[in-house]
């Protein structure tokens, strides 16, 4: 399915899904991260968790295999955090940008998250 010198493509996956939920990840970690008792368990669960445990078939690099509903569970952590985050932290106008990108990151990647709750069963031919 890859190309020479292109990315991992995942079938489920999409650029705009992808880089959204880029995105969502840096907004939860910068807006989780503003308190200096946050910036730890900030950067344990909010870049540990996703960088460590991913699903066969849903990234190129495999750390730790991770079924696919565990895996749609560490993203909703960090949707949730990306969106409650910014609300406590950041001013109004960010705040509503930061949940609009977040909304679209899901609505973007529904296809995979669909993909990922039915265990990510491997593409045939």
């Amino acid at each position: 399915m890859g190309n020479p010198g292109h990315t991992f493509d995942n079938p489920y996956d999409n650029p705009l899904s992808a880089s959204t939920r880029f995105a969502v990840e840096i907004i939860a970690w910068v807006a989780a991260s503003i308190s200096l008792w946050l910036v730890i368990p900030a950067i344990a669960i909010l870049i540990g968790l996703p960088a460590i445990f991913s699903t066969v078939g849903d990234k190129r690099k495999i750390v730790v295999a991770t079924p696919g509903p565990v895996r749609v569970a560490i993203e909703l952590l960090l949707y949730v955090v990306a969106i409650a985050a910014p609300w406590t932290v950041w001013p109004l106008w960010l705040a509503v940008l930061t949940t609009a990108i977040v909304l679209i990151a899901i609505a973007s990647g529904l296809r995979r998250t669909r993909w990922l709750l039915k265990g990510a069963p491997t593409v045939t031919g």
